[in-house]
């Protein structure tokens, strides 16, 4: 981050956010912006025509430079943001993704991240300077006024990914005893108040939330009715150390367009609303989905060492695991010299039991995020998952060993695989839901770990069966 005397000076833009009809040609089908068009602006960076660069950006959305800024290498993007001047924004700022905004907030003097930051929602605001380094983080709350630095430093102090950090300050809370009438004034007469909000909390004397207001129950009912005796009492009240994931769960079951976020003792602190958990629903899932492949955070901006660190473990994790497969195979070996085939079936049992696998784990992984899975129905999940895993080890038995008996000729080398594929199927379906379910009742993350063992489970269990099988039946011996 640079000093108050560097050149780089980027000023707010407060101007309408409305895409123009002319800034839709730089889009391709898919609403992203044309290879053609980042092209162009980067010529114009190339060049030092800063003043080019600003007219070919200048119509797109703030979300849209945003994705700009993203596609452009990152030597270019401290010389876009000097470009852009009033463009580049704290609209803009918010919508960049983690990695990126750290590579132009270390362009930007502590006054112009400041200045960003007190435009924000508190929530936005945090998003920001809380990725920054603990230097960094001090030099911009010194240059905030005391509000905005209080409200900030109040939401840092709560734990990460937790309603505290997530929450927005900013909303409106009035007591019953307010007529609708008042109410209705009170919002023309303040016009500080915040402006983007779905309800109204009412409040007791000691400021803990007794009920809510819709908006339109507000502008259809009569001014000389009292708040108390109009508002909806039962609320979903967030706690505020509560984690995001099940705040957005919250959201989801309840089907919540805001809810109030109260502290330790009840009392009213924020509001979360449901533009903030679209995020979250986004980032849970994909996190999920990179845990599961042991691909880290899985962003394509992030530096490659970090990159390299977050999946090379889970390589030498599976390393490990695949090594006790072929330990399995190595004490079979004379017996597969003695029948080529065993060696060229043995592919498919692993492989049909992995994937089989992968399915219940991902179904199990799923359910466990969303709460579906729990301790007082894991028997029942348990059982369901063993009668699916039953007949798709039947389906699937039936028709390799169908097949294989036909191929090879020997009816006795269909049954060996069949029997083989059938147990592994029915060991993958019992590993995809119980790993995960152990992994979750050790307070281990189910997402992470799950696939290393369940991979083990099903390659070990379906080179044994298939090779202890052909060794009991007596088509080879050891």
């Amino acid at each position: 981050m640079t000093d108050q005397s560097d050149d780089l000076t980027i000023r707010d833009h407060d101007t309408a956010h409305a895409v123009p009809e002319k800034a839709l040609d730089n889009f391709d089908e898919d609403n992203r912006l044309r290879p053609e068009f980042v092209r162009r602006v980067t010529d114009a960076l190339e060049n030092g025509n800063g003043e080019q660069a600003y007219e070919l950006v200048e119509p797109l959305h703030p979300a849209d430079i945003a994705d700009l800024f993203e596609l452009v290498d990152k030597e270019y993007r401290p010389l876009l943001a000097a470009a852009l001047t009033d463009l580049m924004g704290a609209d803009v700022l918010a919508e960049l993704n983690d990695y990126v905004r750290e590579d132009i907030i270390e362009f930007l003097p502590a006054q112009q991240v400041a200045d960003f930051a007190g435009q924000l929602e508190t929530d936005d605001a945090v998003a920001i300077i809380e990725d920054l380094d603990e230097g960094d983080q001090e030099a911009v709350l010194a240059e905030l006024d005391a509000e905005d630095r209080a409200a900030i430093e109040n939401a840092l102090s709560y734990p990460e990914e937790s309603a505290g950090r997530l929450m927005q300050r900013d909303l409106v809370a009035v007591p019953e005893h307010m007529t609708v009438g008042r109410l209705i004034d009170y919002l023309r007469e303040h016009t500080e108040l915040t402006t983007e909000f779905w309800e109204i909390f009412v409040v007791d004397p000691s400021h803990k939330p007794i009920g809510s207001c819709q908006l339109s129950w507000i502008m259809r009912t009569p001014r000389d009715i009292m708040l108390g005796d109009v508002m909806k009492r039962d609320q979903t009240l967030i706690p505020v150390d509560m984690d995001q994931e099940e705040v957005a769960l919250r959201f989801q079951k309840y089907a919540l367009i805001s809810a109030a976020v109260v502290d330790e003792d009840g009392r009213l602190v924020g509001q979360v609303t449901v533009d903030d958990i679209i995020h979250i629903v986004q980032e849970e899932a994909g996190e999920d989905i990179l845990r599961l492949s042991g691909a880290g955070e899985g962003d394509i901006n992030e530096p490659i060492r970090d990159s390299y660190t977050s999946r090379v473990r889970w390589l030498i994790a599976n390393l490990g695991t695949a090594l006790l497969a072929s330990f399995i195979i190595y004490a079979f070996g004379s017996a597969i010299e003695k029948l080529v085939a065993l060696a060229v079936l043995m592919p498919i049992v692993a492989s049909i039991g992995g994937n089989a696998g992968t399915q219940t784990m991902a179904v199990a992984v799923r359910a466990l995020a969303m709460n579906q899975l729990t301790r007082s129905n894991t028997r029942r999940i348990v059982l369901r998952e063993l009668r699916v895993a039953l007949l798709n080890g039947l389906t699937v038995a039936l028709l390799t060993g169908v097949g294989t008996g036909v191929i090879f000729g020997d009816a006795m080398l269909g049954i060996v695989i069949a029997l083989a594929i059938l147990i592994n199927i029915i060991v993958a379906g019992m590993a995809g839901v119980l790993v995960p379910v152990t992994l979750e009742r050790m307070n281990q993350d189910p997402a992470v770990a799950s696939s290393v063992f369940v991979t083990m489970i099903t390659d070990s269990m379906g080179f044994f069966a298939f090779l202890g099988l052909a060794v009991a039946s007596g088509l080879v011996s050891l």
